[in-house]
C-alpha cells in the first residue's frame, strides 16, 4: 500500500509517495522479517509515523530509492 500526497510547492503532477512496510519489502525483494531485522540493527532507516499518535508508519519512496542507489554505489566502490 502506498499513499500519495501532493504538496503546494511541487509542480503539477509531482507527488510525495509514502510506502508502507510490505511495499518496501517488495521493492527490496526481501522478507518482511528481514526488513524488520535490518531496521533493528541500523542497516535500513526507521519508518516515520504517518499520523501523529497513529500506528501506521511508512517511508518516503524517494528516500528508499536513494538508499538503494547509495547501497549500489557503496558496493561498486568496494570493487574498484
Amino acid at each position: 500500500m502506498s499513499v500519495e500526497i501532493k504538496t503546494a510547492s511541487q509542480d503539477e503532477g509531482q507527488y510525495i509517495r509514502i510506502i508502507r512496510h510490505s511495499a518496501v519489502s517488495d521493492k527490496l525483494q526481501i522478507s518482511s522479517s528481514k526488513l524488520y531485522h535490518m531496521i533493528q540493527v541500523g542497516q535500513f532507516p526507521r519508518p516515520f509515523s504517518i499520523l501523529p499518535g497513529g500506528r501506521a508508519v511508512g517511508w518516503i519512496e524517494v528516500d528508499v530509492d536513494q538508499w538503494i542507489l547509495d547501497r549500489r554505489d557503496s558496493e561498486r566502490s568496494k570493487i574498484s
